[in-house]
Protein backbone atom coordinates (compact mmCIF):
# COMPACT_ATOMS: atom_id res chain seq x y z
CA UNK A 1 0.00 0.00 0.00
CA UNK A 2 1.05 3.71 -0.90
CA UNK A 3 -0.57 7.04 -0.06
CA UNK A 4 -2.85 7.99 -2.41
CA UNK A 5 -4.31 11.51 -3.38
CA UNK A 6 -7.62 11.94 -3.21
CA UNK A 7 -9.18 12.86 -6.72
CA UNK A 8 -11.47 15.26 -7.52
CA UNK A 9 -15.18 14.09 -7.73
CA UNK A 10 -16.67 13.82 -11.25
CA UNK A 11 -19.29 16.92 -12.38
CA UNK A 12 -22.39 14.92 -12.80
CA UNK A 13 -21.25 13.07 -9.31
CA UNK A 14 -23.48 15.31 -7.15
CA UNK A 15 -26.66 14.90 -9.52
CA UNK A 16 -26.18 11.33 -10.55
CA UNK A 17 -25.32 9.95 -6.87
CA UNK A 18 -25.16 12.08 -3.86
CA UNK A 19 -28.37 13.77 -4.27
CA UNK A 20 -30.08 10.58 -5.45
CA UNK A 21 -29.00 9.30 -1.84
CA UNK A 22 -29.36 11.64 0.07
CA UNK A 23 -32.94 11.60 -1.53
CA UNK A 24 -33.67 8.67 -0.96
CA UNK A 25 -32.07 8.34 2.94
CA UNK A 26 -34.35 11.00 3.77
CA UNK A 27 -37.37 9.18 2.17
CA UNK A 28 -37.01 6.43 4.56
CA UNK A 29 -35.95 8.48 7.30
CA UNK A 30 -32.41 7.14 7.97
CA UNK A 31 -30.26 9.56 9.18
CA UNK A 32 -26.89 9.92 7.43
CA UNK A 33 -24.43 10.29 10.37
CA UNK A 34 -26.69 6.59 11.67
CA UNK A 35 -26.07 2.63 10.62
CA UNK A 36 -28.85 1.93 8.16
CA UNK A 37 -31.07 -0.59 9.19
CA UNK A 38 -30.13 -2.75 6.61
CA UNK A 39 -26.90 -1.80 4.40
CA UNK A 40 -28.02 -4.06 0.91
CA UNK A 41 -31.04 -2.29 0.83
CA UNK A 42 -29.16 0.76 0.18
CA UNK A 43 -29.52 1.63 -3.78
CA UNK A 44 -26.34 1.21 -5.21
CA UNK A 45 -26.19 4.66 -6.77
CA UNK A 46 -22.57 4.81 -6.23
CA UNK A 47 -22.06 2.37 -9.94
CA UNK A 48 -22.90 5.56 -11.36
CA UNK A 49 -19.51 6.14 -10.84
CA UNK A 50 -17.79 2.87 -10.82
CA UNK A 51 -16.01 3.95 -13.82
CA UNK A 52 -14.96 7.74 -12.98
CA UNK A 53 -13.54 6.10 -9.93
CA UNK A 54 -11.38 3.79 -12.44
CA UNK A 55 -10.66 6.72 -14.20
CA UNK A 56 -9.74 9.08 -11.74
CA UNK A 57 -7.11 6.80 -9.71
CA UNK A 58 -6.16 5.45 -13.21
CA UNK A 59 -6.95 2.35 -12.99
CA UNK A 60 -4.82 1.53 -9.41
CA UNK A 61 -6.09 -0.61 -6.27
CA UNK A 62 -6.01 1.71 -3.46
CA UNK A 63 -4.95 -1.69 -0.98
CA UNK A 64 -2.55 -3.60 -3.32
CA UNK A 65 -1.26 -0.74 -5.65
CA UNK A 66 -1.32 -2.66 -8.79
CA UNK A 67 -3.06 -1.71 -12.22
CA UNK A 68 -5.80 -3.65 -13.37
CA UNK A 69 -7.30 -3.01 -16.71
CA UNK A 70 -11.49 -1.87 -16.46
CA UNK A 71 -12.21 -4.25 -18.66
CA UNK A 72 -11.58 -7.40 -16.60
CA UNK A 73 -14.69 -6.42 -14.27
CA UNK A 74 -12.08 -7.19 -11.48
CA UNK A 75 -13.12 -3.20 -10.55
CA UNK A 76 -15.29 -2.18 -7.10
CA UNK A 77 -16.01 0.57 -5.03
CA UNK A 78 -14.87 0.18 -1.16
CA UNK A 79 -16.48 2.18 1.05
CA UNK A 80 -14.06 3.29 3.11
CA UNK A 81 -15.98 3.93 5.68
CA UNK A 82 -18.80 1.01 5.28
CA UNK A 83 -21.98 1.84 4.59
CA UNK A 84 -23.56 -0.17 7.47
CA UNK A 85 -21.88 2.18 9.68
CA UNK A 86 -22.45 5.55 8.46
CA UNK A 87 -25.52 5.76 5.24
CA UNK A 88 -24.88 9.17 4.43
CA UNK A 89 -21.18 8.73 3.94
CA UNK A 90 -22.63 5.67 1.27
CA UNK A 91 -23.02 8.62 -1.27
CA UNK A 92 -20.16 10.73 -0.75
CA UNK A 93 -16.93 10.26 -3.05
CA UNK A 94 -14.15 11.10 -0.66
CA UNK A 95 -15.33 7.70 1.03
CA UNK A 96 -14.71 5.73 -2.65
CA UNK A 97 -11.78 3.82 -2.44
CA UNK A 98 -10.91 2.23 -5.98
CA UNK A 99 -10.19 -1.44 -5.13
CA UNK A 100 -9.74 -4.65 -6.92
CA UNK A 101 -12.74 -7.38 -5.89
CA UNK A 102 -10.23 -9.27 -3.82
CA UNK A 103 -9.11 -6.70 -1.29
CA UNK A 104 -12.41 -4.63 -0.96
CA UNK A 105 -13.94 -8.42 0.33
CA UNK A 106 -11.72 -8.67 2.41
CA UNK A 107 -11.97 -5.62 3.70
CA UNK A 108 -15.36 -5.98 3.86
CA UNK A 109 -16.91 -3.59 7.14
CA UNK A 110 -13.65 -3.60 9.05
CA UNK A 111 -12.82 -0.31 9.89
CA UNK A 112 -9.52 -1.81 11.03
CA UNK A 113 -7.17 -0.67 8.06
CA UNK A 114 -5.25 2.37 7.16
CA UNK A 115 -6.46 4.96 5.11
CA UNK A 116 -4.32 5.01 1.56
CA UNK A 117 -5.70 8.38 1.41
CA UNK A 118 -3.74 10.64 3.97
CA UNK A 119 -1.67 8.01 4.47
CA UNK A 120 2.44 8.62 5.79
CA UNK A 121 4.81 7.63 2.99
CA UNK A 122 7.09 4.45 3.78
CA UNK A 123 4.37 2.77 6.30
CA UNK A 124 5.14 -0.53 4.88
CA UNK A 125 8.36 -1.96 2.94
CA UNK A 126 8.94 -4.76 0.88
CA UNK A 127 11.24 -7.50 0.00
CA UNK A 128 11.69 -7.71 -3.37
CA UNK A 129 12.98 -11.01 -4.15
CA UNK A 130 10.19 -12.83 -2.27
CA UNK A 131 7.19 -10.35 -2.28
CA UNK A 132 7.17 -9.63 1.60
CA UNK A 133 6.12 -6.68 3.65
CA UNK A 134 5.59 -5.66 6.48
CA UNK A 135 5.77 -2.17 8.34
CA UNK A 136 9.12 0.19 8.64
CA UNK A 137 10.96 -0.26 11.45
CA UNK A 138 11.22 3.65 11.97
CA UNK A 139 7.06 3.52 13.13
CA UNK A 140 6.02 3.93 16.18
CA UNK A 141 4.95 1.25 18.30
CA UNK A 142 1.19 2.14 17.79
CA UNK A 143 1.44 3.22 14.41
CA UNK A 144 3.29 -0.61 13.63
CA UNK A 145 0.64 -2.20 15.09
CA UNK A 146 -2.01 -0.35 12.75
CA UNK A 147 -0.04 -1.11 9.54
CA UNK A 148 0.12 -5.31 10.96
CA UNK A 149 -3.57 -4.79 11.05
CA UNK A 150 -4.17 -3.78 7.77
CA UNK A 151 -1.71 -6.31 6.40
CA UNK A 152 -3.56 -9.28 8.17
CA UNK A 153 -7.15 -8.00 7.27
CA UNK A 154 -6.18 -7.46 3.35
CA UNK A 155 -4.14 -10.06 3.48
CA UNK A 156 -1.48 -8.13 1.90
CA UNK A 157 1.15 -11.41 3.27
CA UNK A 158 -0.33 -13.74 1.86
CA UNK A 159 1.16 -16.25 -0.82
CA UNK A 160 -0.01 -15.50 -3.96
CA UNK A 161 -0.04 -11.51 -2.86
CA UNK A 162 3.80 -12.10 -2.43
CA UNK A 163 4.17 -14.08 -5.55
CA UNK A 164 2.49 -11.61 -7.34
CA UNK A 165 5.26 -9.00 -6.20
CA UNK A 166 8.14 -10.70 -6.76
CA UNK A 167 7.13 -11.87 -10.00
CA UNK A 168 6.73 -8.00 -11.08
CA UNK A 169 9.97 -7.10 -9.69
CA UNK A 170 11.33 -10.06 -11.70
CA UNK A 171 10.47 -8.72 -14.64
CA UNK A 172 11.72 -5.37 -14.38
CA UNK A 173 15.23 -6.76 -13.71
CA UNK A 174 14.56 -8.81 -17.18
CA UNK A 175 13.21 -5.69 -19.14
CA UNK A 176 15.01 -3.26 -17.07
CA UNK A 177 11.37 -0.47 -17.88
CA UNK A 178 11.02 1.66 -14.50
CA UNK A 179 8.07 3.24 -16.04
CA UNK A 180 6.30 -0.07 -17.36
CA UNK A 181 6.96 -1.18 -13.25
CA UNK A 182 5.52 2.45 -11.87
CA UNK A 183 2.35 2.03 -14.15
CA UNK A 184 1.53 -1.56 -13.39
CA UNK A 185 3.14 -2.12 -9.94
CA UNK A 186 3.22 1.30 -8.33
CA UNK A 187 4.53 -0.20 -4.61
CA UNK A 188 7.10 -2.57 -6.03
CA UNK A 189 8.33 0.80 -8.18
CA UNK A 190 8.07 2.90 -5.07
CA UNK A 191 10.18 -0.15 -3.10
CA UNK A 192 12.74 -0.48 -5.78
CA UNK A 193 13.40 3.26 -5.86
CA UNK A 194 13.54 3.46 -2.51
CA UNK A 195 16.12 0.92 -1.96
CA UNK A 196 18.39 2.62 -4.91
CA UNK A 197 17.49 -0.81 -7.16
CA UNK A 198 16.05 1.01 -9.98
Amino acid sequence: MIPVSLQPEPVDFDVKVRQKGLTWLANKGIALAAAPPKASALPNYWSHSNKQLWDAYSGVCAYLAIYFEWATGASSTDHFVAKSKHAGDAYEWDNYRLSCLGANRNKNKFDDVLDPIGLAHDNFVLNLATGGIKPSPHLSSADKAAARKTIARLKLDSAEHKKMRARHYRQYLQHRHPDTLKFYSPFVWYEANRQGVL
